[in-house]
């Protein structure tokens, strides 16, 4: 189980205070909803380990993982944009997130990408791409997801698709994910159980 545990944080003293709790469960979707601006991203980029909570801790199956750098943290991250390298291969970007660079055509197979292991991604579309940054998090298979907006950029069909592929992997994998969204599809249809985020505090829905 994830914990989140009073995770407290400000950007300053004008600024409003942020104080963090919430449970997920391996193979749970955990959808967070708000008005832009009320800290949806600032949670993730704690859990993230992009900024540091001035108090509060972070556990995954009871090991406090608050203090390790953000590239040590059990993390994967899949953003609305920007999640390739639009200079490199498919299969090079696959491979960037792999601890052995094998088997990313297999991982790229997976997300229907098969045979786009040489195309580079800048000639991909942009659902091509969230699905090459898809496979690479396959291929990493931590058990913490994190998902900010990563369908707003696509299409409706491709949106559909992805939803649904993330859905099927979390179960398979079991993953601790935490879906942000101010899109009320992606949260209807992706998550178990839903809180809204207002005044610096998560609130259930």
């Amino acid at each position: 189980m994830l914990n989140i545990n009073s995770l407290q944080f400000s950007y300053g003293s004008d600024a409003p205070n942020y104080d963090f709790s919430l449970q997920v469960n391996a193979g749970e979707i955990l959808g967070i909803s708000g008005k832009s601006g009320s800290g949806k991203s600032t949670l993730l980029d704690l859990i993230a380990g992009f900024l540091r909570p001035h108090s509060g801790e972070i556990q995954l199956d009871q090991t406090d993982i608050t203090a390790l750098k953000t590239e040590d943290r059990p993390i994967s991250i899949l953003f609305q944009k920007d999640n390739v390298f639009e200079h490199l291969s498919a299969q090079k970007n696959v491979e960037l997130g792999l601890d052995e660079p094998k088997g990313a055509g297999a991982l790229l197979a997976q997300v229907d990408l098969n045979g786009f292991e040489k195309n580079i991604c800048a000639e991909l579309s942009g659902g091509q791409q969230q699905r090459v940054a898809l496979a690479r998090t396959l291929g990493r298979n931590r058990p913490i997801l994190l998902l900010d907006e990563p369908f707003s950029a696509l299409d409706d069909q491709t949106a559909d698709e992805m939803r649904q592929l993330v859905r099927e992997l979390v179960t398979q994998k079991g993953w601790h994910t935490i879906l942000v969204s101010h899109h009320q599809k992606d949260l209807t249809e992706l998550a178990t159980r839903q809180l809204s985020l207002s005044e610096g505090k998560l609130k259930a829905i």
